[in-house]
């Protein structure tokens, strides 16, 4: 064995999530040590369904209607004036989704002799979820009510499931915001919004685990930013390490290589700024978001080589992003060439 796990980020397109985990597990299971529900139904577009379900909040209303088609058409939202907007009121699901997968979890960690393998459950950023609801002029007034309602979810799950569950922070748009200023700016800008990032973690319980998603977006299997180099992930992923407070392990970082519909790159040149992360705590797996469809398996593995080269460790193999925008041709052609990866 290569020593490469196999990373599944979250959704993938089936029926239920029985159907969901099943698949995942059949192909990659003796590779994965998390296992995520598939986030299947409204799930599988990620927030969107946490977003539309403002359109009846009673002290929220609709600024500007969108249909999803596009990352500039989106609905946005805003606060009635004289309303409040509190963690009470916001009821994001992820709890009520977890609870009603977990049993199934069970079974069929049981039917593929899966010990060992954690509920990986995944949970928006708090700025993420406000920046997609009100934009960004209300964003970081509004964010404390996403935080404080993913906080409740966050404890809720892992008051039933203890040390099973894996939390899996998700955060495509501080790594974006990193990736558009310019070069030195990259760290102020990476360490200030992780600073916002750690309060969710600080929020929950010591001893709850978990790992990050650095994302650049799927919306419709599109990236909303392709970075020009890897710079922007190791300036998010230094600034993690750096602040990750103690008691709550930080077991993997995952970071997106390829970006939606386009493959990773073949240039060296992309990856080299990855060099400086060879220093990575060993206790950290480093989850590279490379296998994609439409790469031939050869330049798949060169790109595996360049990365585990420039950072001296052995990675573990994962797709850049959920699979749930793909069909399930193209989500198995994934799952099975991300395997082939971690084996090589």
């Amino acid at each position: 064995m290569s020593g490469r796990h196999v990373h599944l980020v979250g959704s993938y397109p089936a029926a239920d999530a029985r159907q969901a985990m099943t698949i995942m597990a059949e192909v990659a299971g003796p590779h994965l040590t998390s296992l995520p529900d598939g986030e299947v139904g409204p799930r599988r577009q990620w927030i969107t369904h946490i977003l539309d379900a403002l359109r009846v909040h009673p002290d929220v209303e609709l600024r500007k209607d969108g249909d999803w088609s596009g990352y500039d058409t989106r609905p946005v939202f805003r606060v009635k004036r004289g309303h409040p907007l509190t963690a009470a009121s916001l009821h994001l699901g992820h709890a009520a989704a977890a609870a009603e997968s977990y049993e199934i979890f069970h079974m069929v960690r049981e039917q593929y002799s899966l010990n060992g393998l954690s509920f990986q459950v995944g949970i928006p950023g708090d700025l993420d979820l406000a920046l997609f609801a009100f934009g960004p002029a209300s964003a970081m007034t509004r964010r404390r009510a996403f935080r404080d309602a993913l906080t409740r979810e966050i404890k809720e799950i892992a008051g039933w499931a203890g040390q099973d569950v894996l939390f899996q922070i998700e955060v495509p748009a501080e790594l974006v915001m990193v990736a558009t200023v310019p070069a030195p700016l990259r760290t102020l800008v990476a360490r200030r919004l992780v600073s916002g990032m750690i309060k969710q973690v600080t929020a929950a319980s010591p001893g709850t685990r978990f790992g990050v998603h650095l994302c650049v977006g799927d919306l419709n299997n599109k990236a909303l930013k392709r970075p020009a180099t890897a710079a922007p992930v190791v300036s998010m992923v230094d600034a993690l390490v750096r602040a990750w407070p103690e008691g709550r392990p930080l077991e993997y970082v995952h970071v997106p290589l390829a970006a939606g519909d386009e493959p990773p790159p073949l240039r060296t040149a992309f990856y080299k700024p990855l060099e400086s992360l060879a220093a990575l705590p060993g206790d950290i797996k480093f989850a590279a978001g490379l296998a994609h469809e439409s790469q031939e398996p050869g330049d798949q593995r060169k790109v595996l080589r360049i990365v585990e080269d420039l950072l001296s460790r052995t990675v573990d193999v994962s797709p850049a992003c959920g699979l749930g925008r793909r069909s399930p041709e193209a989500a198995r052609r994934v799952l099975e060439r991300a395997v082939t990866l971690a084996e090589s």
